[in-house]
C-alpha cells in the first residue's frame, strides 16, 4: 500500500496536465529516450506514471507498463504494488520506477523488490523530486501552510545521498547521475517563460540544484571478481604436442670424437 492509492487518479493525471507537470515529462521524457536506448534484455518494466511511455525508444522485445490504479487499463498491462511485484527472481532486465520511492509508504521494501526480480547486471532506473531545490522548498512550504497537500507535494522526497546509499547496500552500482528541472514549479505559464533561462544558466554551474534527479545504477553479483590473465607468465604445456628432446649419444659419435682429439695431439 502507498501514499498514491489514497488519491484520486484524476487528481494525479491532472497535475501532469499542468504547466509543471507538462515541464516535468519533457525534461524526464529526454532523459529516458537517451538512457532506455543503449540497455538491452528480454524484459523491461515501467512501473508507474502512465502518462509517459518511457520505454518507447527501448529496443527491448518485451516492454510492459505497470500501476498501482486499475481504471485505466489501456494504458497498464497490469495493476500491483510496487512493494510486492508479481515477477520471479531474476526475470526483469530493465527497470524504471519514476516517482515510486517518494510515494511509497516503505521505500527499502520497493528497493529490495527491484533487486529481487532483476537479472544480474540488469539496469535500474530512478528519477525523483531533489529536496535540495526550488522544488524541494515549494513542497515544504505547501506542508507547512497547507493541512491538504495534494500531488505531487504530498511525496516524501528523499535525498540523493541517501538513496545511493541504499542502492549500494543492496548491491547496486549508480553509473551516472543527471538533473533536470531547474525552472521553479510555477502554474503560470507567463512566470515559466521569465524564468526558462534557469536551465541553462543552472544546468551549467549549479546543476545538482534541478529539481528532479535522474539514476542510471546496475545490478551487480555480490563476491564475483574478475579473473584478470598473467600475460607474463610461461605458456601451459600440454601432453598433446611433444616437445623436442636431446637424444644420448650413439658409440659411433664418441668414437669419432676421440679419433679427432687423438689427431689434434
Amino acid at each position: 500500500m502507498s501514499i498514491a492509492t489514497s488519491l484520486n487518479q484524476n487528481q494525479q493525471q491532472a497535475w501532469f496536465t499542468s504547466n509543471a507537470g507538462q515541464y516535468l515529462q519533457v525534461k524526464e521524457q529526454a532523459l529516458y529516450d537517451q538512457a532506455v536506448f543503449d540497455l538491452f534484455g528480454f524484459n523491461a518494466l515501467q512501473m508507474g506514471c502512465a502518462q509517459m511511455d518511457l520505454l518507447r525508444n527501448s529496443r527491448i522485445p518485451n516492454r510492459y507498463v505497470a500501476s498501482e490504479f486499475s481504471e485505466n487499463i489501456a494504458k497498464n498491462h497490469l495493476s500491483c504494488s510496487d512493494d510486492f511485484l508479481p515477477f520471479s527472481e531474476m526475470s526483469l532486465d530493465l527497470l524504471l520506477l519514476p516517482h515510486r520511492l517518494e510515494f511509497s509508504e516503505r521505500p527499502h521494501q520497493t528497493l529490495r523488490e527491484a533487486a529481487r526480480v532483476m537479472m544480474p547486471e540488469g539496469h535500474l532506473l530512478i528519477s525523483g523530486f531533489n529536496q535540495l531545490s526550488l522544488w524541494g522548498a515549494a513542497a515544504g512550504f505547501k506542508k507547512a501552510f497547507s493541512n491538504k497537500a495534494i500531488y505531487p507535494w504530498n511525496g516524501k522526497f528523499i535525498g540523493l545521498a541517501r538513496l545511493k546509499d541504499w542502492l549500494a547496500l543492496l548491491g547496486f552500482e549508480v553509473l551516472s547521475v543527471e538533473m533536470c528541472c531547474h525552472v521553479p514549479p510555477f502554474e503560470q505559464s507567463s512566470w515559466h517563460q521569465r524564468f526558462s533561462f534557469m536551465d541553462k544558466v543552472s544546468g551549467r554551474r549549479c546543476a545538482m540544484l534541478g529539481g528532479v534527479y535522474f539514476i542510471v545504477a546496475k545490478k551487480r553479483i555480490v563476491g564475483m571478481t574478475p579473473i584478470k590473465p598473467h600475460w607474463k607468465l610461461a605458456p601451459l604445456k600440454t601432453p598433446l604436442i611433444v616437445s623436442p628432446t636431446r637424444s644420448k649419444p650413439s658409440q659411433n659419435s664418441l668414437l669419432e670424437q676421440r679419433n679427432i682429439k687423438i689427431q689434434h695431439k
